[in-house]
């Protein structure tokens, strides 16, 4: 409106073209020739128009419009908080709504109007709830800025507890979650727990860049953290990050955690919590307030709109619930083992040097070949504990397993000697599951065909003097005679009494 009064000032005092109005002010050749067309069909000079304020002057120049104002007024207005619930739902559209309304107020606004009233609204409201969701789609993720302090009761040592924030697309509806650490492991975990409080899975997570989440999210592509990547595979639903540096893409999130900040971590800052659990028990009634309060701008509470307009559309939970695995890529061994954090776990022996997959939780490990699952483990714990399937093994080692046995293993460590048997005696004793020895036992005594029932007795008898247990250790002893400084020294209780060590009285 401001560039009227230029315009008619341009054309009737300095008395420019209009192409050249047109590229002094900015403004269409045919916008300011309307300008004028309508000043001169009024009763008013120029002099009048320049001393009058500008919305006078639009008065004037634009009657129809203020007419069309002024009979709006009488025009019944949507509910504008319905339609923004209604929009909600998938399939349904401003022509739909707008249809129903002229049904019920045949006098009403066309659809042009009825958006436009619409487009005005949605202007007043915050951010988060300008966007237009789909109800039961999105679950926007994030973690607060604000950590809360844990004290050690033992040690008065300090740590931070990470704050982690859901929260639904349409209702808002929020989840808090107190975690150690930003982790993957504590990061899913708040995600099942996440789904688990709604009674639902939302279509599609919306999660921050954090490396728990996405490996890269660039021009070159988008890599998901497979163990993230494994969670929404278990729940069926997608993972769509938003884009680095916008912020518009996790509004929602943004909003939620800086409300989260502002009515439950900041009642929190004077208080001592002494475990993350702790402060987890002192956030779910604070939490549930949060949720239940009325917003005024739509006057209802997130936890009415998440039971009227959007749990009904989450997917159901599956039947079990998420195990948190990590994942890993390894070679197959010669012996159709392989190594996990120094455990070792058979596959069947015709994948020998292939690459494979393993998912692995705390109490289970699946190998894959090919996304095809080849072996299946109980989790082992202790270092260098190995878990062999029968079927696994080739004809011939089935055979010497299925034959082979602690009281032939002891049988044939007696043969060679009192410190062989002593020997694999407490190899077998050691082990929660003998069978897990005995390929070393084996490759141990057969070192008799190469060094002699007399030298690998010896070697043995010094290996038990330093708790020496690997083949490695017991190739060392016999290679560099190290059972020979035993049996000058005369320091290993069970050489003393072996029948082939004279000792120094026999020299007297």
């Amino acid at each position: 409106m401001k560039k009227i009064k230029d315009i008619l000032k341009l054309r009737y005092i300095v008395e420019l073209s209009f192409p050249k109005i047109a590229v002094a002010t900015n403004i269409p050749r045919s916008t300011a020739s309307d300008y004028c067309k309508r000043f001169e069909i009024s009763k008013y000079t120029i002099d009048d128009f320049l001393e009058m304020d500008e919305d006078v002057i639009y008065k004037i120049l634009f009657p129809e419009k203020r007419l069309a104002k002024s009979s709006d007024t009488k025009r019944p207005m949507p509910d504008m908080n319905y339609l923004a619930r209604e929009l909600s739902k998938r399939g349904v559209t401003f022509t739909l709504l707008w249809q129903e309304y002229k049904e019920q107020h045949p006098d009403g606004y066309g659809l042009s109007q009825f958006k436009e009233h619409y487009r005005r609204y949605k202007k007043r409201l915050n951010p988060t709830m300008r966007q237009t969701y789909i109800a039961g789609e999105k679950m926007f993720v994030d973690y607060s800025g604000l950590t809360v302090r844990v004290v050690d009761s033992k040690t008065g040592e300090i740590t931070k507890a990470q704050i982690f924030v859901s929260v639904l697309g349409v209702s808002g509806y929020t989840f808090v979650h107190a975690t150690p650490s930003q982790k993957q492991e504590d990061f899913i975990k708040s995600h099942v727990l996440a789904f688990e409080f709604y009674e639902g899975v939302p279509k599609i997570m919306v999660p921050d860049n954090l490396k728990s989440a996405v490996i890269s999210n660039n021009k070159k592509g988008l890599v998901i953290n497979e163990s993230y990547a494994e969670l929404a595979r278990h729940y069926n639903c997608a993972i769509e990050p938003a884009r680095p540096r916008k912020p518009q893409d996790k509004a929602k999130a943004e909003q939620g955690v800086q409300s989260i900040q502002r009515w439950i971590l900041a009642i929190f800052r004077n208080r001592t919590f002494f475990s993350v659990d702790e402060i987890n028990q002192a956030i779910n009634p604070l939490l549930d307030i949060y949720n239940d309060k009325v917003m005024k701008k739509l006057n209802k509470s997130r936890t009415q709109l998440f039971n009227e307009d959007e749990q009904q559309y989450l997917l159901e939970l599956p039947a079990n619930r998420y195990i948190y695995k990590e994942f890993k890529i390894a070679t197959v061994n010669i012996d159709y083992h392989i190594e996990l954090l120094k455990c070792f776990y058979s596959v069947p022996f015709k994948y020998l040097k292939e690459k494979v997959d393993i998912k692995y939780s705390t109490t289970l490990v699946e190998i894959y070949h090919k996304s095809k699952l080849i072996a299946t483990h109980p989790r082992l714990i202790r270092v260098s504990d190995t878990s062999t399937l029968k079927e696994h093994m080739p004809l011939n080692h089935q055979y010497q397993n299925e034959n082979m046995n602690p009281q032939r293993l002891l049988n044939w460590a007696t043969s060679i000697g009192i410190s062989a048997k002593e020997f694999v005696k407490n190899r077998l004793d050691m082990e929660h599951y003998p069978v897990n020895v005995y390929k070393s036992v084996i490759t141990i005594l057969s070192k008799s065909k190469i060094y002699g029932n007399i030298e690998l007795d010896l070697a043995l008898g010094y290996a038990l003097s330093i708790n020496a247990t690997s083949v490695k250790s017991i190739e060392s002893i016999l290679s560099k005679k190290l059972y020979m400084q035993s049996a000058n020294n005369v320091t290993n209780p069970v050489m003393n009494k072996h029948k082939n060590i004279r000792g120094k009285d026999y020299y007297q």
